[in-house]
């Protein structure tokens, strides 16, 4: 690859200053946005057709307090319906390592991007230290992504030890000088430093607000190995393993547009779209804008666009959702207790800790659950670290089933390398 020095100024304070950075084809990287919450929709957003990569919030983790994401998932599905690669990354105020321990035990199990994609570290308010951020790195490399650290410079660097962690974690910083619509990096107010890999260049990619990035070492591509076209002739990601997300996106991307009945579907207009079916303009906000289709059956070169009530041709759509997936949430809210339930199946179903379910909905897990009561699975919750203090006789299977944990769960939360090895007195986290 044909490397090329260009001078870049960079604004520090009062102060500006000029420095030589090695930038490959800058012109060229690939670019993409990161949704950050549930007020951007259901679905995916991009500012532009060639955008390549969305990094998706999971959620956000408030020193003990969690605030999951409700669209998640379906924007992830909705990335990879598009033909694009999706990411992950959760908004990560933490600072011991107990609390990177709650906050990933959490947030890992739910992950919807493929392994080896990235899963970046948004740190950027509290008080976090080097130890803790470099514990909760390591953790997120161990479970098979790629770790990464996201910040502001000056944030980064005046609260922890930022250069022994770009030893070892690539970086994703952000910078920019206003609230301008900006479409392109301006490199004026590139954050110099070591091993950026992504640079975070406006949170105004599109009229109303939207971040944009620039991938400069290619690190977006991790998890996919290319593209293929499909037997409707969309373009589609391939990726180096699945999950429930990326089934639904590929789903999506597989349906035949010109030939399904698409009333219900969830659809955007494409960026290139032109003209109305029945003439006029279309107007620069409803592109790259998802809309559910009112009448996908009537005529078979055309679809009425809900809410806006106009008639596209099929051409200028892309299908984000099936009928069914937008029928639903990404992630169901509420569960309804069965016959035979217990907030342990309840939690180990869904991935998380018996304590965290109960706390959710005023509760404690000695409360009496019943059938047919509703419990809430997403939500705002403070959950306390506890402590088991390990018993002569003790095994870690027979802790964790007094304590309505997984075997598995335990071992990680502790560090437990052998099962086998616990002893009387030992206090374990759970």
């Amino acid at each position: 690859m044909k490397i090329k020095k260009i001078l870049i100024g960079v604004a520090a304070m009062s102060a500006a200053f000029l420095f030589a950075v090695n930038v490959a084809n800058a012109d060229t990287k690939e670019q993409g946005v990161d949704l950050s919450g549930d007020y951007q929709g259901q679905t995916a957003v991009f500012g532009q057709a060639s955008d390549r990569f969305a990094i998706v919030q999971i959620g956000g983790y408030y020193d003990g307090s969690f605030h999951p994401q409700k669209y998640y998932q379906s924007q992830v599905a909705s990335t990879i319906a598009q033909g694009k690669r999706a990411h992950t990354y959760i908004y990560s105020q933490f600072s011991t390592r107990e609390q990177a321990d709650q906050m990933l035990d959490y947030y890992l199990p739910k992950v919807q991007t493929p392994k080896g994609s990235i899963v970046a570290l948004d740190v950027e308010s509290g008080n976090p230290n080097t130890d803790a951020v470099r514990y909760a790195l390591n953790k997120v490399k161990s479970a098979g992504y790629t770790a990464v650290l996201y910040g502001y410079k000056s944030f980064l660097v005046n609260h922890l030890d930022l250069s022994s962690l770009a030893d070892n974690y690539p970086l994703w910083l952000g910078e920019y000088p206003d609230y301008s619509v900006t479409i392109s990096p301006n490199y004026n107010y590139f954050p110099s430093y070591k091993n950026i890999h992504l640079f975070q260049f406006t949170s105004t990619y599109k009229a109303g607000g939207l971040d944009g990035n620039v991938d400069l070492l290619s690190i977006t591509k991790n998890g996919y190995s290319g593209t293929t076209t499909n037997a409707v002739g969309a373009t589609t990601v391939k990726t180096d393993s699945t999950t429930m997300a990326i089934k639904q996106g590929q789903t999506a991307n597989n349906t035949n547009k010109h030939t399904t009945d698409l009333t219900g579907y969830t659809v955007k207009v494409n960026f290139t779209a032109k003209n109305w079916y029945v003439g006029g303009t279309i107007p620069s906000w409803v592109k790259g804008k998802s809309y559910t289709v009112q009448d996908g059956s009537s005529h078979s070169d055309r679809v009425l666009l809900g809410g806006i009530l106009s008639w596209i041709k099929r051409s200028d759509i892309e299908v984000l959702q099936t009928k069914s997936q937008a029928r639903s949430t990404s992630v169901s809210n509420t569960y309804t207790v069965r016959s035979g339930d217990s907030w342990w199946s309840i939690a180990n179903t869904h991935g998380i800790s018996m304590y965290t379910l109960a706390t959710l909905n005023g509760k404690s897990i000695n409360s009496v659950i019943y059938p047919g009561q509703t419990l809430k699975l997403l939500g705002s919750v403070n959950v306390a670290t506890r402590y088991y203090k390990v018993q002569s006789g003790d095994s870690l299977s027979y802790i964790a089933n007094k304590l309505g944990v997984t075997t598995s769960y335990l071992k990680s939360k502790n560090n437990i390398q052998n099962v086998n090895l616990i002893y009387a007195g030992q206090s374990l986290a759970y």
